[in-house]
């Protein structure tokens, strides 16, 4: 409850100080409206069927997106992990993908996919899928190698020990590299969404708004919006991974 009012405090303290710089002069307010025609502005917003279907279209390819990544992350990283030499002989080439950002490579998956919906789910799944890989990878070098010789005296199959065995202990690894991935997707498909100028989604809402009728409350509220669902998904899932993983310490040891 502390935690909840202080970050209330701040953000109230945060939403007076913009207001007043706007209200001052300080500032235009065609560019940047105050926080009280904003706030009304996505109250609105929240009215409006067409938003709330570019929401719902985000939100989709973010869940997408994240479960892909999920899918592909975690049997990659725990199959690294367990192969010292595999993950030696991919090193170079992981190490080259990783810091490509999202960004760059909107062309190249525009000119081979399109703008439709696989653009911005595919780059979203190329973003969000390096922390879930990395921190399960960093999860198997944490498991007590008693174990897994244990498993392996008892003629468990490598399958059967990554299933059973590994994966369990690296859940609060694997969960942690899902929190920091689910906000990465959610930037990811709206960036993609603004850049490819898909259909739908918040990202076509902002391109549009600030292209067309030049509506920069609209460019905001949506903003707001897009941070506010950020900011909610990372908040669900920090509750629930305190929840199942009361005992673990991951949050301060897992590497993004």
């Amino acid at each position: 409850m502390t935690k909840l009012l202080r970050g209330l405090a701040g953000l109230a303290g945060f939403l007076l100080l913009w207001e007043v710089v706007v209200q001052a002069g300080l500032v235009s307010k065609t560019f940047i409206p105050p926080p009280s025609v904003v706030l009304v502005t996505v109250g609105q917003l929240l009215g409006d069927g067409e938003f709330l279907r570019d929401v719902v279209a985000t939100m989709l390819a973010w869940l997408i997106a994240l479960a892909i990544a999920i899918a592909i992350g975690v049997p990659a990283g725990l199959l690294l992990g367990s192969i010292p030499a595999l993950r030696t002989a991919t090193a170079a080439i992981v190490e080259f993908l990783r810091p490509i950002p999202v960004t760059a490579l909107v062309p190249l998956v525009l000119l081979v996919i399109g703008s439709g919906p696989d653009a911005k789910i595919s780059l979203a799944v190329y973003a969000s899928l390096w922390p879930i890989m990395f921190n399960t990878i960093y999860g198997m070098g944490e498991i007590d190698p008693v174990l897994m010789e244990t498993a392996r005296a008892c003629g468990t199959s490598r399958f059967r020990m990554l299933s059973s065995v590994a994966l369990p202990q690296t859940a609060p690894f694997v969960f942690t590299g899902v929190r920091l991935s689910a906000t990465i997707a959610l930037i990811a498909v709206v960036s993609v969404e603004f850049l490819a100028g898909s259909q739908l989604g918040l990202g076509s809402f902002v391109l549009v708004a600030s292209t067309g009728s030049i509506r920069f409350d609209l460019v905001l509220a949506g903003t707001v919006v897009a941070g506010t669902l950020g900011y909610l998904i990372n908040e669900g899932l920090e509750q629930l991974g305190k929840r199942f993983f009361r005992w673990s310490t991951v949050d301060r040891e897992a590497i993004a």
